[in-house]
């Protein structure tokens, strides 16, 4: 019986092995044979991709990209916002060029589209990779119902500098975590199936090394050894390749001195061959041009330049269009290379089905039912409260039933911030602020008050920088004083008081590096009058960021960390401050005391002169003025219960080659409330070839507990997560003591020291 049943499952399997391969040969053939039809025109057409040049329905001929599209010189665009809008230019494309070939369409979806989650930094905070592949798979949803087909999602850069602005599009400072996400991205937005009209193409970046600009300014220049590249900043990258994804974005930065537009090492060497990605590489949004800045050449150059290094598609710079034909005659750059750029570009317009039915994402019906419906906002809502990070709570939250609540602050009734930064395909005016979310919580059972309280920033100008792109926030022609002394005057009447300050959505995000990082001046000001009261204080923070906060963690009663929480904030905070739902996130990035500490991050590596004590040792390493650790460690979050985790049990202390250790810990919730635990597994090499950071994730288990329940959290730990890559370069592991430590947050961990022999 189980010979039949293994001769049944190997003759099935080689039957889907035949399947699979007979589709590749179909398609690679019929690849082939378009391609023998195209011009070289028609070839760098399909290497083109401009963004939208807007046009009014039913008058796509006139628009100015109908030329182009004509005369096969598009190979796609982005940012077109409208289901009828792409059907047309769809159709226009198909009837009016030469060949018939679709268009793909593709827009920034970052953290959802008309329905909208939590920033990507905020999602990080879940530690949840089942809700995060749900958020992915909702975006692609309603996006592909709307006739959009790729994303330029996910954005893995690893980011330890919180005055860069785009840390609000990350997941934060640890390549473990980042790696973890940026699976569940890819397979949320690509499915199973990219023939699927629900599924659209993903594409990872941004490669390689964004994150680490210097002095977190935007577009900044990057340098690293490669030891640091292959072990801390290439695997969230490497993690999506792995996983199938279907496009890469090169960087804006240098790498090694040379662009990464341009850099035949990241994109051939690395991406290519000693990763195996079969996908097609396109630039960031005018990254190729911009190389002659960088000092690699003129025009012309820096398009050839970016073709040898292997990037396939030119966004918005239109290069690859224009001067690709006269370096082929010079013989900088050769047909081979051109076509095997357009056949990457074509075999992705295969894969999506568009060849066998150009409009199968332009399902009107689809878009008007399917987007943005309840059912996703409701889980938006649920989603979101879980990125919540409770930082402090001396006995202030959740609010009790009952209470006359003074709600104050400039992002109290604000709706158009609470999607955050990269929303693009957000309807604002439909989100739903925290006074109204809060209200009706509340209901007949308590009474909300509301004052603004201040403007997000004292200086005009300074706010304007930060309300961008649909974002703004009126001002109130009020002096600080004025909006401060109505803010006092509602508080005298509440018994909990609720600051809903901090950054607006566009404060953090593309080119919105800070130096400063800390709450505006303003939003200060109102926050130490609130309390100076001597009212219970709760502080909700809107961030796309670590901030500093010092004084606010010293003297403020309660902080809830709520990010941009998405389309359904004002619902999901409320939860969450009534106690509806319990705060279980955890922070995925360090928060640095002041910008002095910056780069600070927990995985960093011991000097030669460790500081032995808490502060201050002459000749040790640390500063005069402020101690050595964060004001808030990676993996940092509260309850509103306790967690209690017993010492840990090992399978063995002692091991050899590939055996297995089991790690068990007894965790307890002691508190009087269910609530959800992050417990995480960090693993330290003692000594080895090359020196190796004081901690690093290796593992996290997400549970729910009731009240007074317990549970043994299991972790399994092989020698493949001991690996890292050498001096050499090369990948592996290497025999001695390790450290095993687990706890709920990279500071207060048990450890416990094993011997691992080969």
């Amino acid at each position: 019986m189980k010979k039949s049943l293994l001769f049944l499952i190997t003759i099935f399997s080689s039957i889907v092995a035949f399947a699979q391969t007979s589709k590749d040969v179909k398609k690679h053939l019929f690849i082939a044979n378009l391609m023998t039809k195209m011009t070289l025109e028609e070839k760098l057409g399909q290497l083109n991709l401009p963004a939208s040049s807007d046009f009014v329905t039913g008058a796509v001929s006139s628009s100015n990209i109908a030329e182009k599209v004509k005369e096969g010189k598009v190979g796609g665009v982005f940012n077109i916002r409208s289901v009828t809008k792409i059907k047309e230019l769809q159709e226009f494309a198909v009837k009016n060029t030469r060949l018939h070939i679709p268009l793909f369409f593709g827009m920034d979806i970052i953290h959802g589209y008309k329905t909208t989650f939590p920033i990507p930094l905020g999602m990080s905070a879940t530690w949840d990779m089942q809700l995060i592949e749900r958020t992915a798979r909702i975006a692609a949803s309603e996006a592909s119902a709307d006739g959009i087909q790729w994303t330029f999602s996910p954005m893995v850069d690893l980011t330890r500098d919180p005055r860069w602005g785009r840390v609000a599009e990350g997941n934060g400072e640890d390549p473990f975590l980042s790696s973890a996400i940026a699976k569940a991205m890819v397979h949320g937005y690509q499915g199973d199936d990219l023939g699927a009209p629900n599924t659209i193409l993903s594409c990872v970046k941004h490669y390689a090394l964004y994150g680490a600009a210097e002095g977190g300014r935007d577009y900044n220049t990057t340098d690293m050894s490669r030891v640091r590249m292959y072990n801390e900043y290439f695997p969230p990258y490497k993690a999506a390749v792995d996983a199938g994804v279907a496009s890469v974005m090169v960087s804006f930065n240098e790498i090694d001195g040379i662009p990464a537009s341009g850099n035949k090492w990241l994109v051939n060497d690395v991406l290519r061959n000693q990763w195996k990605f079969n996908g097609f590489v396109v630039s960031d949004y005018t990254g190729i041009p911009e190389m002659v800045n960088h000092g690699m050449g003129d025009f012309q150059a820096v398009n050839a330049l970016s073709l040898n290094a292997g990037v396939d598609m030119d966004m918005v710079g239109e290069g690859f269009l224009t001067t690709l034909k006269k370096s082929l005659s010079e013989g900088k750059v050769t047909l081979a290379q051109i076509n095997k750029a357009c056949e990457r570009v074509l075999i992705s317009k295969y894969d999506l089905g568009l060849f066998d039915d150009p409009y199968r994402y332009c399902n009107e019906q689809r878009s008007a039912t399917e987007v943005f419906t309840p059912a996703n906002r409701a889980e938006a809502r649920k989603i979101a409260a879980q990125s919540f990070v409770l930082l402090k709570n001396k006995n202030v939250l959740p609010i009790a039933t009952g209470k006359t609540i003074a709600l104050v602050g400039p992002l109290a009734d604000d709706i158009v911030n609470m999607t955050g930064t990269w929303s693009v395909g957000a309807d604002n005016s439909k989100s739903v602020s925290l006074l109204k979310g809060l209200r009706d919580a509340v209901g007949t059972n308590g009474k909300v008050l509301y004052a603004k309280g201040s403007n997000l920033e004292e200086d005009a100008e300074l706010q304007n920088r930060q309300t961008l792109l649909g974002k703004d926030m009126i001002r109130d022609s009020r002096s600080t004083d004025e909006l401060i002394k109505e803010a006092l005057a509602i508080s005298a009447n509440a018994d909990v008081i609720v600051a809903a300050i901090g950054e607006g959505a566009e404060s953090s995000g593309e080119s919105a590096s800070k130096s400063n990082i800390g709450i505006p001046e303003a939003q200060q000001r109102l926050l130490k009058a609130l309390v100076a009261t001597g009212k219970p204080v709760a502080l909700v923070l809107f961030n796309g960021r670590p901030l500093t906060l010092t004084w606010e963690s010293e003297n403020v009663p309660a902080i809830l960390d709520v990010w941009f929480a998405g389309s359904e904030a004002g619902d999901a905070i409320a939860d969450v401050l009534i106690g509806k739902v319990n705060p279980s996130g955890k922070i995925t990035m360090s928060f640095p005391q002041n910008v002095g500490q910056i780069p600070i991050y927990y995985n960093h590596k011991n000097t030669g002169r460790p500081l032995t004590g808490k502060w201050f040792a002459k000749f040790q390493s640390n500063y005069i003025d402020v101690v050595n650790e964060p004001l808030y460690p990676f993996g940092y979050g509260l309850s509103y219960t306790k967690f209690e985790y017993g010492d840990m049990q090992l399978s063995s202390k002692a091991l050899k080659g590939n055996q297995k250790l089991t790690v068990t810990v007894h965790v307890k919730n002691t508190g009087a409330v269910a609530g959800k635990e992050i417990v995480q597994l960090y693993i330290r090499d003692v000594v080895g070839s090359i020196t190796r950071p004081i901690q690093e994730l290796k593992g996290f288990n997400k549970i729910e507990l009731a009240a007074g329940e317990s549970k043994n959290v299991r972790f399994e730990i092989t020698p493949e997560l001991l690996k890292f890559y050498n001096s050499n370069l090369k990948y592996d592991w290497e025999a001695g003591d390790f450290e095993i430590m687990v706890g709920p947050n990279s500071k207060e961990v048990k450890s416990v020291k094993v011997n691992w022999s080969k």
